[in-house]
């Protein structure tokens, strides 16, 4: 097991390798918005913005925005690190080693980043009068800024992570407010442009992303009260496997490396699962020789160790034929063993799978020019996420996990809309113009990034986003939208909910059983992580209740208990 979480744990070390990227790419929007975009807009009303701030100053907002800037400055946060830092140490049970480490590496990673970009850019304050006095230093990237988000954006996360009751979604609302205020009073006081203030925001929250990757990833997360998931069975009671028949394994030898499948077996054979087959799965097989298994003999369990292209391609088998699935989650981005509430520890998950109960999620179908008919379990995509998905290298996903998505979607940035139409349950065509359509039977992106906050993956229904950010501005409100979805629980689902266009029109919001696009033009499509063919035309369907997943406890956002597999109802028909 040591071994195992060592590795682990280098695979993590190596998201390390993003801060020198973060540091060059900061240099570079540095030195550009001191020099050659200067000129450019939006950059040409920075000025304009700072003097309009400067000209409606009044004592009351100029003690306020002191106060604030307080709170970022070196000595407040240096000593509330501490305090902090010594808090998780010292404070009983025991100490908080990797939660401590988090904090403390955060803040002075985004430190030594701020005052190595500013050897490199040199860029003068507003000219306005100023509030405060100040060090020397380039005004890009905001340090007060940066630092806030380092340290109460860090809180923020420790306490979404790491905290139970009700009162912690609040509670890490208003820290992550603080870097905002922050941001908003060095502004006011004239201090930083606009752009500076942005760049301190960035260099924060990439820190924190990276440092929380390299240190609470893998952790447990403090469960919600009354939500926790049951503890591993003990060896010598250990449940039965219901039905009769064989347990196949279908492992991705990528993701799941010889120790951990040591490991899964031993676990399999402890809750009763001792007749098992291995299948490898293939570059030209994604899920190896699953279809000639299921056939030879009666299988009485599938457990998938692989990632969500790995699960597609099982569950295009075993949706519909009654047969228990266990997802073990060992890919890049295992979405769909988040959005069901899984461990991400891979024997984690598959302990508690098999201690808990059987649960039928939904299955969508599509089809279209160029592909032959496919199911998939958590999301379907045209345009850019295609895009995105196509061209991420798999050499930087081997390294990099889900970074590499990031990396790819950088390229595509710039490539322009799609003029489509998109059809619900047979209604009349609508027209619209888009960066991507994405259709999901769950919604939950990396990070917990609510894409479609109010999908389920037993309601019987798809829900359906179009992205289609107008300009700078258009992303913005789109992240500030979803940023504040992180933050809350969505309410349940009701007529007409989370339908329509949000953010400014930046996102639109569907949900039907059927839904059909028609591009003008070929796009890239993927589904469920995996690129295919580009085509105009991509048509999906809901199949409710077609799958049945061991789970260790009712899906989230339900008050219900995972039902046992003789309460499920038939599952659907293969088409």
């Amino acid at each position: 097991m040591s071994g195992t979480r060592g590795q682990g744990a280098l695979r993590r070390a190596r998201f390390l390798l993003v801060l020198p990227v973060h540091l060059v790419l900061l240099m570079v929007v540095g030195r550009s918005l001191a020099g050659p975009l200067a000129g450019y807009w939006p950059l040409s009303a920075e000025d304009g913005v700072n003097r309009a701030l400067a000209a409606h100053r009044e004592p009351l907002l100029n003690g306020f925005t002191q106060w604030l800037s307080l709170l970022a400055n070196t000595q407040v946060i240096t000593g509330f690190t501490l305090v902090c830092v010594l808090a998780l140490l010292l404070t009983p049970p025991a100490p908080r080693w990797a939660e401590a480490g988090f904090l403390a590496a955060a803040v002075a990673v985004q430190s030594a980043m701020f005052l190595l970009v500013t050897l490199v850019v040199q860029r003068p304050r507003p000219d306005v009068p100023h509030l405060d006095l100040a060090p020397p230093t380039s005004s890009f990237p905001s340090g007060h800024v940066g630092a806030a988000m380092a340290l109460y954006g860090g809180l923020a996360v420790l306490t979404r992570v790491g905290t139970r009751g009700a009162w912690r979604r609040p509670v890490a609302a208003l820290l992550l407010l603080v870097p905002l205020a922050v941001a908003a009073s060095r502004l006011y006081r004239g201090m930083h442009h606009p752009s500076d203030v942005l760049g301190g925001l960035f260099n924060g929250a990439v820190t924190l992303a990276v440092i929380g990757t390299v240190l609470l990833a893998g952790r447990p997360r403090t469960p919600e009260p009354g939500g926790t998931a049951p503890e591993a069975s003990p060896t010598t009671d250990a449940p039965v496997p219901s039905g009769v028949g064989r347990t196949l394994v279908v492992r991705h030898p990528h993701g799941c490396d010889d120790e951990l499948a040591e490991r899964v077996r031993a676990v399999l054979v402890r809750h009763g699962h001792a007749a098992q087959q291995w299948i490898p799965t293939g570059e030209e097989l994604p899920c190896g020789d699953l279809a000639v298994e299921l056939d030879a003999a009666p299988v009485a369990l599938v457990v998938v160790c692989g990632g969500d292209g790995t699960v597609r391609a099982c569950a295009e088998l075993l949706a519909g034929t009654g047969i228990d699935l266990v997802v073990v989650p060992c890919g890049t981005g295992n979405l769909l063993a988040r959005n069901l509430g899984l461990a991400p520890d891979p024997v984690t998950a598959l302990e508690q799978a098999l201690s808990g109960g059987c649960h039928g999620i939904d299955v969508g179908r599509i089809r279209g020019d160029g592909i032959d008919p496919a199911r998939f379990v958590v999301m379907a995509g045209v345009g850019f996420d295609a895009a995105m998905v196509q061209d991420a290298s798999p050499r930087l996903k081997s390294r990099l996990g889900w970074v590499a998505y990031v990396v790819s979607a950088l390229r595509h940035l710039g490539d322009p809309g799609i003029r489509l139409t998109i059809r619900l349950d047979g209604g009349r065509p609508l027209r619209r113009r888009a960066r991507m359509v994405v259709i999901g039977n769950v919604g939950m992106l990396q990070g917990g990034l609510p894409l479609l906050p109010r999908a389920r993956p037993d309601d019987g229904r798809l829900d359906v986003v179009l992205f289609a950010p107008r300009g700078p501005a258009g992303w913005l409100a789109a992240a500030a939208h979803l940023t504040r979805r992180t933050l809350r629980t969505p309410a349940p689902r009701g007529p007409g909910a989370e339908a329509g266009e949000v953010a400014g029109g930046a996102l639109e919001y569907f949900t039907a059983t059927r839904v059909e696009i028609r591009c003008a033009a070929p796009q890239p499509r993927e589904m469920d992580g995996d690129a295919v063919a580009p085509g105009v035309r991509l048509t999906a369907e809901i199949e409710p209740g077609a799958l049945r997943v061991r789970l260790p406890r009712a899906l989230p956002g339900t008050g219900a208990e995972a039902p046992s597999a003789a309460a499920l109802p038939a599952a659907a028909p293969t088409p």
